[in-house]
């Protein structure tokens, strides 16, 4: 099996061992990203929404180093740790994800990483 590393300096840095994306063949999997600002690994905001933001960012940014953006996007996790804000999700998710959107599941969570309330993954297909 062909794997490639993929990583950036536009996302944060792991923050733990594992890797910002792995490249086999034509399928990029895509490690969760939550709303860390990349030049200083911190929450980007106490706000839910601009950690959304942040977080399909720094998606976007995994997946362009990978060749790709989100539109390759054929699967979508999303981690709330307040399941009455999937609305506002939903909502700043069609904004930044093109259609045709893709396959996605949505996860409730007691907690997330470093406080976040939010966090993404993706699996693409270039």
């Amino acid at each position: 099996m062909d794997k490639q590393i993929v990583t950036t300096p536009n996302a944060p840095s792991a923050i733990g061992p594992y890797s910002q994306a792995v490249k086999t063949g034509l399928v990029v999997f895509l490690s969760g990203q939550i709303g860390l600002d990349p030049a200083t690994q911190q929450l980007i905001s106490d706000d839910f929404a601009p950690q959304v933001r942040q977080a399909f960012r720094n998606l976007d940014a995994v997946a362009r180093a990978a060749g790709g953006t989100l539109a390759h996007a054929v699967k979508l996790t999303l981690f709330l740790t307040d399941l009455s804000k999937f609305g506002q999700a939903n909502e700043i998710m069609s904004e930044l994800v093109p259609k045709p959107y893709p396959a996605r599941s949505t996860v409730g969570v007691a907690s997330l990483p470093r406080g976040a309330q939010f966090e993404v993954e993706a699996i693409l297909v270039l």
